[in-house]
């Protein structure tokens, strides 16, 4: 009989519900087997002293602290990793040679709006090169050292660009006037066909920032009855508060030089190897 039910149970799977009836009827044997150790510790639990228990839980608090960090940790790169994208697309719409650097410091002067990116003159960096964000110009560079740049905002009260509207070239200078949010649009003829909502670019002209940047864009167009020209702002289209990576602009003129110096040293090199 044993040899049949060997037989039936590994040739033809005849006994897989009788033994699911075994084990559905020994349940309760394991139970109780395991009931002992189960009692023990709730029983233990019962007289577990508040110290024990006070310091489980501030052992926990601090477990979910460095959980939270760490989640904070993720969101500050995923972030950062979003703001490089966005960085590089912008770079891939520039003509000019551009290299993305971080703002590491901020002017604790409350009338200079200047911040402190991490490059200088040892990454090719020169006074009067565009910085610019994701969405548009945040200034000039105004001092170099080897390692870190000053740059001047647009907002700030000195800075002045030349600027253009792009749907009608009208040519204007736009200024900061010392909030991040407003620059004044001057010298605007009030017969001048500018809108609000008008998209203000870098005209180029002067040669300091290079043609085509998206700079401001118009908010406010204020008509005085007998005055010769029109007061108007623009709100920047930087997010020159929380920007902190950023595109430093090299001019096609550096570019090019900078080109015909590696082009002549690879040419050097090659002729000495085949001296």
């Amino acid at each position: 009989m044993s040899a049949a039910l060997v037989v039936a149970d590994a040739r033809f799977d005849k006994l897989s519900s009788v033994r699911s009836a075994i084990a559905t009827g020994l349940a309760p044997v394991y139970w109780l087997g395991n009931a002992p150790s189960e009692f023990g510790g709730w029983f233990a639990g019962l007289f577990e002293n508040k110290e024990d228990l006070q310091q489980e839980n501030e052992d926990l608090k601090a477990r979910l602290l460095i959980l939270e960090r760490r989640a904070l940790k993720y969101a500050a790169l995923a972030a950062e990793n979003n703001e490089l994208r966005r960085l590089m697309n912008s770079s891939e719409v520039l003509d000019d040679r551009v290299i993305v650097g971080e703002v590491v410091g901020v002017s604790p002067d409350p009338f200079s709006h200047e911040v402190i990116i991490n490059k200088g003159r040892s990454d090719g960096l020169r006074t009067g090169q565009a910085v610019l964000d994701a969405q548009g110009l945040m200034g000039q560079v105004v001092q170099t050292s080897q390692i870190t740049s000053r740059v001047l905002l647009v907002s700030d009260s000195s800075h002045a660009v030349p600027v253009e509207v792009v749907r009608n070239g009208l040519r204007a200078i736009l200024l900061g006037t010392g909030d991040t949010s407003t620059l004044d649009l001057v010298h605007v003829p009030d017969t001048a066909d500018i809108r609000e909502g008008d998209l203000l670019v870098s005209s180029g002209l002067g040669g300091r920032f290079p043609r085509g940047y998206p700079v401001a864009e118009v908010s406010l167009i204020n008509k005085e009855p007998g005055e010769p020209f029109v007061a108007i702002e623009a709100v920047p289209r930087a997010q020159l508060n929380q920007s902190r990576l950023v595109l430093v602009v090299f001019p096609p003129a550096t570019a090019e030089v900078e080109a015909a110096v590696e082009s002549e040293a690879g040419v050097e090199m090659s002729e000495e190897g085949e001296g």
